[in-house]
């Protein structure tokens, strides 16, 4: 038998052959080791061609975010408990960026940021997930906004008027009804075919469970979804509820569809960030906070927008809540996000105190959409009522030192009472935007001057009584046209339930 022989060559071009091809077999995860632990922050070695934001998964099956990108060593912010990792644990790759579970199914659900239900209603089933970051819509992506975001408040929906696709922030301090405000905007959303997420950051569980007890008895979880992310949460969920929500928000946005985000309140998150950022030995700015902090709250707001009809026309609003430190909005944070926002919503607790609610303040409340995002008979109707206020709140401060005052004053500062009661409004108790007309028509024509003030409530419950029963046509027409009815007809109603009303006896 011949001897095999394998000639020098062939054995060359087979290795080379063989190595074209390792790639293609090679499955590479590229495994780290932990260097530090501790505070919901890892340090490990290893992970060489990590990117920035990417999900890295821990042998104890936790996930954790690469934040900070260093020359020796990647900083993880870790998602959810931390107690069983250890240093000298692996970590390792998964080549996808944080994402979250979205879609109808969420809708009616209470979710951690992760997208994981803790309500106890059992597993979403959903198979479309969207990453928590993502790109802003550009300029030409977007239309001006030119719808209104009915919030059923009278002071809101007057005064400082929301359109769909606006940025509008609430500011106040602690316990000035911003919560409630938020709440009675979703309220005011039922059959108007807008989705609402609201994402509660750092507030306590059981404040969360009254919220969500209230949204369901008002049948309001229909088409409501709550992110929770607790104060007992590590402070890596707080920094990532915001944009979680939004990422559940955009899957609607951009299939046509309105969504409405309340974010309750981005001073937490940023607190929680700069926590994060202290941990990961990140250079500290102004209050401490690292110099991107900024960035923190424009990437997310930026994301809130109304689309293009080529993109589908859908839209997203945003209600960021900041809380304020003894009403000081010149603060640092406050300060970025009234820049990030296309205006501002201003609760006073001396006004909340005094029984003025919603506490709102005229005076620094604004709304840089303003009339567009008000239907024409509002518009008409309101246009004075900035300027009453802000007169009676001068004369008011004069009129208390001057006991005799000519009939002019006299006159504005009775009108000022009257709005100021106007603008009340009982907890939970939206008002349709035909109502709001109507009360509104009737002061600021002179119908409610003879009225004394204590009966304003009760003549405004009995005048929505009234034309419910005798004059629904007119409501009607504001409702589908947004236009004011026939003047005379209307005046004509209007001094008809004057004549009937009868006031209190004191």
């Amino acid at each position: 038998m011949k001897p095999l022989s394998i000639k020098a060559e062939e054995i060359s071009s087979l290795i080379k052959h063989q190595l074209e091809h390792y790639d293609d077999q090679l499955d590479v995860n590229e495994v780290g080791i932990i260097t530090y632990v501790g505070d919901g922050i890892a340090r490990a070695h290893g992970l060489d061609n990590v990117l920035s934001n990417e999900l890295l998964k821990f042998d104890n099956g936790s996930y954790g975010i690469a934040q900070n990108l260093e020359s020796n060593d990647v900083g993880i912010i870790i998602l959810g408990p931390f107690d069983n990792i250890r240093e000298g644990d692996r970590v390792q790759r998964t080549g996808r960026i944080m994402e979250v579970p979205v879609g109808e199914q969420m809708i009616g659900r209470v979710v951690n940021p992760l997208g994981q239900p803790v309500d106890g209603l059992g597993e979403i089933k959903t198979d479309k997930t969207r990453p928590i970051e993502s790109q802003a819509p550009g300029v030409m992506d977007r239309q001006s906004v030119n719808e209104p975001l009915q919030t059923g408040i009278k002071a809101i929906d007057a005064l400082v008027p929301i359109g769909r696709g606006q940025r509008e922030l609430v500011i106040g301090d602690r316990k000035t009804g911003k919560t409630s405000l938020a709440i009675d905007t979703i309220l005011n959303q039922k059959g108007k075919d807008v989705i609402c997420i609201y994402v509660s950051i750092g507030q306590k569980e059981s404040t969360v469970r009254t919220q969500v007890e209230t949204l369901k008895r008002f049948g309001a979880m229909d088409y409501t979804i709550v992110v929770e992310a607790g104060p007992s949460s590590p402070a890596p969920m707080l920094y990532i509820a915001p944009y979680a929500g939004t990422a559940m928000g955009e899957e609607f946005m951009y299939n046509g569809k309105d969504v409405l985000i309340v974010f309750d309140d981005l001073s937490k998150q940023a607190v929680a960030y700069r926590e994060l950022s202290l941990l990961l030995r990140r250079p500290p700015g102004r209050e401490a906070y690292p110099g991107d902090v900024f960035y923190l709250h424009s990437r997310l707001l930026e994301r809130s927008a109304k689309l293009s009809d080529k993109l589908g026309g859908g839209s997203m609003t945003a209600l960021p809540f900041i809380q304020t430190e003894a009403g000081d909005i010149s603060a640092y944070i406050p300060t970025n996000v009234i820049s990030i926002t296309d205006g501002q919503i201003f609760l006073r607790s001396d006004l909340f105190f005094a029984g003025t609610r919603p506490a709102i303040d005229a005076g620094n409340s604004v709304s840089r959409v303003g009339g567009s995002a008000q239907i024409k008979a509002m518009k008409k109707v309101a246009g004075t009522l900035r300027t009453d206020l802000a007169a009676y709140r001068e004369l008011e401060s004069f009129a208390q030192f001057g006991s005799d005052l000519d009939q002019a004053t006299q006159a504005k500062l009775n009108r000022g009472r009257r709005t100021v009661e106007v603008l009340k409004q009982p907890l939970h108790d939206p008002i349709p935007v035909e109502k709001q007309v109507l009360i509104l028509y009737a002061l600021t024509h002179g119908y409610l001057d003879a009225i004394p003030v204590e009966d304003i409530a009760r003549y405004e419950s009995e005048l929505y009584d009234n034309f419910d029963n005798s004059h629904d046509d007119l409501l009607q027409h504001i409702r589908e046209t947004g236009q004011l009815p026939d003047e005379a007809d209307l005046q004509a109603a209007l001094k008809e339930f004057n004549d009937s009303f009868s006031p209190s006896n004191n």
